[in-house]
């Protein structure tokens, strides 16, 4: 029998939850459930339970969980999480977290994903060597240098990108769990599991904001001027 994996992801407006099989290839998804914006508390538990029932399973049996950590709202981050976590922890079943930014531009295939941090920001992802994310205004964006087209999956970001910055811009679909368990099947292969009682979101705002997003940005100043 194969292994399954089970993928959550409330980071957006709507959220996903998912069930995938782990074949040769990659993930085979199994099933996966919409969950409408205000609905994430309610409805959660009862559809990770109705996927499971559909396969004949318990959440004992599955392989990990693949959980989408942010950025994103506070709210719909930590229901998520913490759903993920309380399974993690009362069956010691692995866990994985994957950024939604880094879903976004892989669904693109290019090195840079936005997501719409409101308040005229963007949240802003660059993938290379390393990875960057920090939160900018459009006019910091503009001095930076970025690999191609910039991902995007919502129209305040293509707004603010288009008519301040100036950007090459790739839109795609907003990520889903499914799309979060091709990604987390990786880091779930090589054991890179989640420290699950020290693990917290990353929301769009927190904090420790400001002193992040200026770590955050010296770095990218820095490779753009390599």
């Amino acid at each position: 029998m194969s292994e399954v994996l089970l993928g959550i992801d409330t980071c957006g407006a709507r959220g996903t939850v998912a069930l995938g099989r782990v074949v040769a290839g990659g993930v085979e998804i199994a099933g996966q459930v919409e969950l409408a914006g205000g609905e994430f508390a309610a409805r959660i538990v009862a559809v990770i339970g109705e996927l499971l029932a559909a396969e004949g399973l318990a959440v004992r049996d599955l392989a990990g969980i693949v959980a989408v950590d942010g950025p994103g709202t506070f709210t719909g981050i930590r229901i998520g999480l913490s759903t993920a976590k309380a399974l993690a922890e009362a069956t010691g079943v692995p866990m994985v977290t994957v950024s939604r930014l880094k879903l976004l531009a892989e669904l693109a295939g290019t090195g840079c994903a936005a997501l719409d941090a409101h308040r005229g920001q963007v949240f802003l992802g660059v993938y290379g060597a390393t990875a960057t994310e920090v939160l900018v205004t459009a006019g910091e964006f503009q001095g930076m240098q970025v690999p191609g087209a910039v991902a995007f999956c919502e129209e305040g970001v293509a707004q603010l990108l288009e008519t301040v910055a100036e950007a090459e811009l790739a839109r795609t679909p907003a990520p889903t769990a499914a799309d979060a368990l091709r990604l987390g099947l990786g880091p779930w292969r090589r054991g890179e599991f989640a420290d699950v009682a020290e693990l917290d979101g990353y929301y769009l705002r927190g904090a420790d904001a400001k002193t992040q997003v200026a770590l955050a940005a010296d770095r990218v100043a820095k490779q753009a001027a390599r």
